[in-house]
């Protein structure tokens, strides 16, 4: 069983999305006029997609779920965004016969903890990126979900994740493996193609809030947004958010 930290499908604001916006703006400043081209792998229904095409990107979304891609068809129209977005079922080792070798944003959010081979995973990554390009990675946290596991009660559970090699609590944990930050940036730099340039957590103190705080207003709201964005960036306490985020920049352009 997931703690409720890691069943949230993502943020929609805060310190990835405006990693995401620098790097739309970057590409825009470096083409004007064409919209920046993103490969979303695993994006689902849009949750990512939607937004960036809003921004004027054309996103070409990879899921293996008919469902999911379904209802990213459905949530483009209802936001005027359909022409820009593209569904593709498959999977990522399918990634470099689906979608060509020139994007300029390349997202993995929530994939290296479900995929058999990680490595090779971010190698067909790495194959859909054009020189110079970004890789966006978010991947859940093996000690936000020691923590966890602690607040809940879950002691042997808890035990497990932090001494298992992937980071698993046992035989029904629906991931395959949790990181901790510096094991998530060298499997990405262990290519020898992508320098990390962000390493932040997304989601970092959220999770831990007491309810009463969670509902307590715009005005808390905007304060919980403050602390979260001094905390995606502090090391300790990125290691215990609920989902780490990288960004990485393929060699060359």
């Amino acid at each position: 069983m997931s703690t409720a930290a890691e069943q949230r499908s993502g943020t929609t604001g805060g310190a990835v999305h405006r990693v995401l916006d620098a790097e739309v703006a970057r590409v825009r400043a470096a083409r004007p006029g064409q919209p920046p081209r993103v490969v979303d792998v695993g994006g689902g229904s849009g949750s990512w997609a939607v937004p960036l095409a809003a921004a004027g990107c054309a996103v070409t979304v990879v899921d293996t779920s008919p469902n999911a891609l379904a209802a990213l068809e459905r949530r483009a129209r209802d936001a005027g965004v359909h022409p820009l977005v593209t569904p593709m079922q498959g999977d990522v080792d399918q990634l470099t016969d689906l979608v060509p070798p020139d994007a300029d944003l390349v997202l993995g959010h929530g994939l290296l903890e479900v995929v058999d081979d990680p490595a090779r995973a971010v190698a067909s990554l790495i194959a859909v990126a054009a020189p110079g390009a970004a890789v966006s990675i978010l991947a859940a946290s093996r000690n936000s979900a020691v923590l966890g596991r602690v607040l809940l009660g879950r002691l042997a559970e808890a035990r497990a994740v932090l001494t298992d090699p992937d980071g698993r609590f046992g035989p029904d944990d629906v991931l395959r493996r949790r990181f901790d930050g510096p094991a998530l940036g060298a499997l990405l730099e262990a290519t020898g193609e992508l320098r990390v340039e962000i390493l932040q957590g997304d989601d970092v103190l959220t999770g831990y809030l007491p309810g009463a705080v969670q509902d307590g207003g715009a005005a808390t709201q905007r304060t919980v947004d403050e602390l979260e964005d001094l905390a995606s960036t502090v090391p300790a306490l990125r290691e215990v958010a609920a989902r780490l985020h990288v960004l990485a920049r393929r060699a060359g352009g």
